[in-house]
């Protein structure tokens, strides 16, 4: 057995032995070893394979399996632009704090900087974004090979995770190969290639963190932002507080929450009574939030299991790893909060009872999904829109670490893939021109059940409800905002061979989505870009009325 076999057959063993189960690769010729070992292990029902020609939408696939199972996937890729096609989603696993492992090849160090081809400096090349980068020696046959291969492996996989740090995110394993990069006939390897009896190399065991007291007294509220989880759901209905969650929060449930309260931010004067504020997950969606945690006379705690928190005005009084409530609120503060919530809805549904708007189709997917099903939502203005609906699953997904549009279809399809269950996607037709390469699926791959609905409006829709959509910036709006495109929707999904239908009223929205999810479709739903502004001063002064 050559050495780049050997090491590629050692190290995914060892990645399955540390929980790995699923894997992603794309073609290349310097990474065949780790490609063969993979293959290898999906033929004998090991680990689960799946291959992209694109690199960036290998990377977002991966980015989107992790977000469906919370394990850690590998994604493999040849050397030079090849590496670099990843930064997007590492950005986003690390800000999201996702296991990625970044498996990538390279040629021997003694090449670099020789001119040889598809060679360049690979060294760190995520910079800071990774939790860890390890450069792995050359393979070379000798006795030893074996540990530092699977122990370095277990680290990594145990930096992912944030087994000992509590701050998973991605890392990088540099894999330089020598060839051959096939197997080949060779000589016995000079020690055995197993790992342990059982389990990983390394077994890494996690500390726990203690929570702190937290007991009732100023008006409180709980904000859930993207990644909180039902620990903010309990915190909320522990001591009878108002829960703001949004849409990925995976907290949006039970009597606590608020569904209208990016409105009831702007338009009552409850907000202006709030005295604390505790924070749980990355909240980034809404600037009504925003403003209240940076209001100097307001205390704010953040609740953050993991390393790092968020604290962009840097108004945070505590940072605690968890919360234990000690009594409840005995005031009615919940209970005005909830009939204003109440009373906003029938506002709300006024307002876009009207014609087709972002709003509007959210709200009518969020109900065919249901409590039960999976919703992956693109960031820009659909996860903005979910968040005024009165419906929203609580199994949401977005990539809201980075809130970009990158990969929105790659993480669905990832995400379907580990979903045992029909998914659905809710995103913008930029997102879905931004990952249209997401759509190209190998005859071989395994397709999840994932209906895809695209709210076209023709451009960057979410501009027009910011500074630059005022009428004054007009001139040059349309051009360098607004950006048209006039693509044919109809004809891209041609090109993929993936079935596809145009919508344009609200009752056509509610009859495609209840067919059964089967395969990969596009929904096409048309509305105006025209409306973004109006309708959204129109559902403040709906509320203040």
């Amino acid at each position: 057995m050559n050495p780049s076999t050997a090491f590629a057959t050692v190290v995914v063993d060892e990645l399955i032995r540390c929980g790995v189960r699923e894997a992603v690769v794309s073609p290349g010729s310097r990474s065949a070893p780790l490609a063969l070992a993979l293959s290898a292990a999906d033929r004998s029902g090991r680990i689960r394979l799946h291959v992209r020609i694109d690199e960036r939408t290998a990377g977002f696939l991966a980015v989107g399996l992790i977000r469906g199972t919370g394990l850690p996937v590998p994604v493999v890729t040849t050397s030079g632009t090849a590496v670099a096609n990843l930064h997007p989603a590492v950005l986003e696993a690390s800000h999201s704090g996702l296991p990625l492992i970044v498996l990538s090849a390279d040629r021997p160090p003694a090449l670099r900087g020789s001119g040889a081809n598809q060679t360049t400096d690979q060294i760190k090349v995520f910079g800071s974004a990774v939790r860890l980068f390890h450069e792995m020696g050359t393979p070379l046959r000798e006795i030893g090979q074996v540990a530092y291969w699977r122990s370095q492996v277990a680290r990594a996989v145990a930096n992912a995770t944030g087994a000992r740090s509590a701050d998973p995110g991605p890392v990088q394993l540099n894999c330089p190969f020598a060839e051959p990069l096939v197997p080949a006939e060779g000589p016995e390897w000079p020690e055995p290639l197993g790992g342990r009896s059982t389990g990983p190399w390394t077994a890494v065991h996690a500390a726990a963190g203690r929570p702190s007291a937290v007991s009732p007294g100023p008006k409180t509220v709980v904000v859930a932002g993207d990644g909180a989880s039902q620990a903010a759901r309990l915190v909320a209905e522990a001591g009878r507080w108002p829960l703001f969650a949004e849409p990925s929060s995976r907290a949006r449930t039970g009597p606590s929450v608020i569904a209208a309260y990016r409105l009831l931010l702007q338009a009552s004067s409850l907000a202006d009574e709030i005295q604390r504020v505790l924070v749980f997950g990355h909240p980034t969606l809404s600037r009504p939030i925003s403003r209240l945690v940076a209001r100097p006379d307001v205390e704010v705690i953040v609740v953050s299991p993991t390393g790092p928190w968020p604290d962009p005005a840097r108004r945070a009084a505590s940072v605690v790893t968890g919360l234990e409530v000690t009594g409840a609120d005995a005031t009615n503060w919940l209970e005005r909060w909830q009939q204003a919530d109440q009373l906003a809805r029938p506002a709300i549904d006024k307002v876009l009872a009207d014609g087709l708007s972002g709003p509007r189709v959210a709200a009518i997917v969020g109900e065919a999904v249901g409590a039960d099903g999976m919703l992956v939502v693109a960031s820009s203005n659909p996860v903005r829109d979910l968040d005024l609906a009165p419906v929203v699953p609580i199994r949401t997904i977005a990539n809201r670490g980075l809130a970009g549009i990158d990969g929105t279809i790659s993480t669905a399809v990832g995400a379907a893939l580990a979903n045992a269950g029909p998914t659905y996607a809710l995103i913008g037709d930029l997102a879905f021109l931004h990952d249209s390469n997401g759509l190209v699926i190998g005859p071989d791959e395994p397709r999840p059940d994932l209906r895809i609905v695209v709210v076209n409006d023709n451009g960057g829709g979410i501009f027009s409800t910011l500074e630059q959509g005022d009428p004054t910036h007009s001139t040059h709006f349309e051009r360098v905002f607004g950006t048209p495109h006039n693509v044919d929707l109809a004809a891209l999904c041609a090109a993929s061979g993936t079935p596809y239908q145009l919508v344009e009223t609200a009752d056509a929205l509610r009859a495609a989505l209840v067919t059964t999810v089967a395969g990969i479709d596009v929904v096409e739903a048309r509305i105006s870009r025209e409306n973004h502004r109006p309708l959204g001063a129109a559902l403040v002064a709906a509320l203040k009325q």
